[in-house]
């Protein structure tokens, strides 16, 4: 093998909460690295994401590595559920904290990434035309960062005011604009987790709000409340103490749940316990009930009966009811939205639900949305449609391996990969929370950073053992991903279209799902990949 020196040992692209912690760590070992970002500054999700109403859905006291770690040990925060501007001032904080803004480039897109086989070197080709190279690419782009647009006809012809929840105006500073709905009329497509935030906002005050909504979801209360120093620390304790506890939990949240199966509790017990947990704070509801909530359809419906139950106290008009009610997915088998009064809205004389599952929307006018036979004016028109979830964007970048292979044809029928670290025919290219690793369905603050660590230190370990290329052994690579593809198979998840599955149909007009992420537990996930590093780095040809 040929190899060349190339201009950095490493190459980051995403300047989130986990490329900023890749950066940090990769530099105190050493090595010279460089990250690239889109956007201007820090932050990732919490600086591109700045609609009205966005929030974590998972406890901020859980969520901050950094603060956990001993990073910003001073650091309060004010919210169970921490709002995008506070998020972004951590990200901001931990930024100048770590020092790491100067090895990024901000501003700045990889639009392709092309591996060098007689180097074994990775070139990048930059939007502004220049070229970079680094034996290591990692890619934190981060799983929701890629915006999906809706296939509408007439898209482009509408005359009023209209933007995608993550590209939402901004000011001079770079900050949100207000934008003043007083008096508007205002159409929202989408009433997923974003949705579901910003949809409230809105309809405080616009003088009427059309939700345009394809599918219904299963969303219970965030309940989110202020914070003190006083209440963290007895809900928290001991940091150090508190990430031990988050690590034994399936998905990193401060949630276990119950070690007894629905079908095996009472009635009374099980209405007792789902009636404990719906006022909850957070995900109590999907995270800490029964521990066959997902693997068994019996125990899923007594969720789903109990939840709809409460859809239909909380909206007076019963059809409207109905249409909130999902009828094509299991409970917590696609993401749950965290709501703040959503369903008190369509209450309102100002607010109206179009099913457009339904009738269809046709297309967009240069007045509004084009439904059925009717017309709808609107002032403005706010796309939260989502994104195409985990290789999304990757698949923006012209990734491309050994032969010239693109990473987007790799991976057209469902990913493959080791670990969902690395993939065959791609050597020295690692993803972060991404495709078939156990950070991707779980707390990224938390089970992003311990990735981070995992592999800054396999390559400081190939650095002391001069070792210079890093690529899956085939058989390990298909070993788990079939098992990545079993255990999701072992889940109702496997019945439902949700972010993290790749749909396509068969030949034979049947639909065949890939899922995109890991469901066998962060706990399980870690303990692999700690046994891979402690025998050598087995399952990787190391070179």
């Amino acid at each position: 093998m040929s190899v060349q020196n190339p201009q950095h040992d490493v190459i980051v692209i995403g300047a989130g909460i986990t490329g900023m912690y890749q950066v940090y760590l990769l530099h105190n070992a050493g090595l010279r690295v460089q990250g690239y970002e889109a956007g201007s500054d820090v932050g990732g999700t919490w600086y591109w994401n700045r609609y009205p109403g966005c929030r974590l859905d998972t406890e901020s006291y859980a969520y901050g590595y950094f603060e956990l770690k001993g990073i910003l040990p001073d650091w309060q925060w004010s919210e169970r559920f921490a709002s995008q501007p506070e998020l972004l001032r951590y990200a901001k904080r931990a930024a100048d904290t770590m020092g790491i803004r100067p090895a990024f480039r901000f501003n700045t897109r990889v639009e392709a990434a092309h591996f060098d086989e007689l180097g074994n070197i990775w070139r990048l080709r930059l939007d502004d035309g220049s070229e970079t190279s680094c034996r290591f690419l990692v890619s934190a782009v981060g799983p929701l960062s890629a915006t999906r647009m809706p296939n509408i006809p007439g898209i482009d012809s509408f005359q009023g005011v209209s933007f995608h929840t993550s590209r939402w105006p901004r000011g001079e500073d770079e900050g949100p604009r207000d934008v003043d709905f007083t008096g508007k009329r205002v159409g929202i497509i989408g009433t997923g987790a974003t949705g579901v935030q910003i949809i409230p906002i809105v309809a405080a005050q616009a003088s009427k709000l059309h939700v345009f909504q394809r599918t219904a979801n299963w969303c219970i209360p965030l309940a989110n409340h202020a914070l003190t120093p006083e209440l963290i620390e007895e809900l928290r304790g001991d940091p150090e103490a508190f990430v031990d506890f988050l690590k034994t939990t399936e998905t990193a949240f401060p949630y276990r749940r119950s070690r007894k199966k629905a079908i095996d509790a009472t009635p009374l017990e099980r209405e007792a316990l789902f009636e404990s947990l719906y006022p909850m704070p957070g995900y109590g509801l999907w995270l800490g009930a029964y521990r066959d909530l997902l693997t068994n359809k019996v125990s899923n419906d007594f969720m789903v009966e109990f939840v709809t139950r409460k859809i239909r106290e909380r909206v007076k008009d019963s059809r409207i009811a109905e249409k909130l009610i999902p009828s094509d997915h299991a409970f917590g088998t696609r993401r749950v939205p965290m709501e703040t009064n959503y369903y008190e809205i369509y209450n309102q004389d100002n607010v109206e639900l179009v099913d457009v599952r339904q009738t269809p929307i046709e297309r967009v006018t240069p007045k509004g949305m084009q439904v059925g036979d009717r017309e709808i004016e609107l002032d403005v028109l706010i796309y939260a449609t989502g994104f195409d979830g985990v290789t999304g964007a990757l698949d923006r970048i012209d990734i491309r391996g050994r032969g010239g292979i693109a990473l987007k044809e790799a991976w057209a029928d469902g990913p493959s990969t080791y670990l969902g670290v690395q993939a065959r025919g791609f050597p020295n290219f690692f993803t972060l929370v991404g495709a078939h690793n156990g950070a991707s369905f779980c707390n990224i603050g938390v089970c992003g950073a311990l990735q981070v660590e995992w592999v800054t230190e396999m390559l400081v370990y190939m650095r002391d053992n001069r070792l210079t290329s890093s690529e899956p052994v085939p058989h390990y690579e298909e070993d788990w991903t079939r098992h990545v593809y079993d255990v999701y198979a072992q889940t109702l998840l496997a019945d439902t279209d949700a972010w993290w599955v790749r749909t396509t149909r068969n030949p034979d007009g049947s639909i065949r799902r890939r899922a995109l992420i890991y469901v066998g537990g962060a706990p399980d996930y870690r303990e692999r990949c700690a046994k891979v590093a402690a025998n050598g780095y087995e399952g990787f040809a190391l070179a």
